[in-house]
């Protein structure tokens, strides 16, 4: 079966080489994608419909989509897009907007806490739909401004993962598009016709976030130096952990901690051998909104 275009050939290269690296998706996982309704997650979405009908082992999906509570979102619009399309896809109606309207008056900056918020949704939808795994739209120019918002507002040198274990070891989260550029997904999502829902929230799109100032900063050296998201997108592949100052990581200290240090002797890059992680795998039932 050809792809529809080159970019979603391109795209679905780049979504089959994380996952091959990263271990996103494996044979009979049923995958629950965090349909938020904007431009990421609706790319998400359509690329693993994609790959599932081509992949050479089953997996299923379903979508997901967090309702806020607030009065002008359009998840009706999102529901009927899914249905059109022969996509499972659950509406989950909560209160969360009225959580960030209470902060909102205290001149809080919501973003955060209210990610949190739906993350907590997302885990139990994840029990009831027994979903081995979570997959949320975040693509290569989020994780590098997530990079910059730890360095410069957090005192941390650290991203996202492409594949992380929640701390409970119930919930396993991946991240597809990890190289993937918003770009290409803005691109794809757009060319699949789909429809491209904002979010309600009053802070949503304030420039004057922290990360929207980052997200222009990017946006200009690439522009000047082409190639330099790709470039700091490696970087965080390509860890020195000796030429940092974290304690934890320096030789002289873990051999004065343990006897021993491991590792090589001249500073370069130190690599981690992969551990099996534990998936989730229930099965439950729900009263919300519900399509098959």
């Amino acid at each position: 079966m050809p792809y529809a275009s080159p970019l979603e050939a391109r795209i679905a290269k780049k979504v089959a080489r994380a996952s091959i690296e990263h271990s996103l998706i494996e044979p009979n996982d049923r995958v629950m994608v965090g349909l938020s309704g904007g431009k990421d997650s609706w790319a998400l979405l359509q690329i693993l419909d994609v790959i599932g009908k081509r992949a050479p082992f089953p997996f299923t999906v379903v979508a997901v989509n967090v309702d806020s509570g607030y009065k002008d979102f359009k998840h009706g619009v999102i529901k009927r897009a899914c249905e059109d399309r022969g996509w499972d896809i659950r509406i989950e109606h909560t209160e969360i907007g009225e959580v960030m309207d209470d902060l909102l008056e205290a001149n809080a900056t919501p973003c955060s806490l209210c990610a949190r918020l739906r993350r907590g949704v997302l885990y139990r939808i994840a029990e009831e739909e027994g979903a081995t795994k979570i997959a949320l739209g975040h693509h290569l120019d989020d994780f590098i401004e997530t990079l910059l918002l730890n360095l410069f507002f957090g005192g941390a040198l650290k991203a996202m993962p492409a594949r992380l274990v929640s701390d409970d070891q119930r919930h396993v989260v991946i991240r597809p598009l990890v190289y993937v550029s918003e770009q290409e997904a803005l691109e794809y999502a757009m060319a699949c016709e789909l429809p491209i829902v904002g979010c309600c929230c009053p802070a949503c799109g304030d420039l004057g976030l922290q990360r929207q100032r980052l997200k222009r900063l990017i946006g200009d050296l690439e522009r000047e130096h082409p190639g330099i998201k790709s470039s700091m997108l490696k970087a965080i592949q390509n860890v020195h952990p000796r030429h940092l100052l974290d304690r934890r990581l320096n030789p002289l200290d873990v051999m004065a901690r343990t006897g021993h240090v491991d590792g090589d002797d001249d500073g370069e890059a130190v690599s981690t051998a992969a551990h099996p992680l534990p998936v989730l795998r229930r099965t439950g039932t729900s009263g919300a909104d519900r399509v098959s």
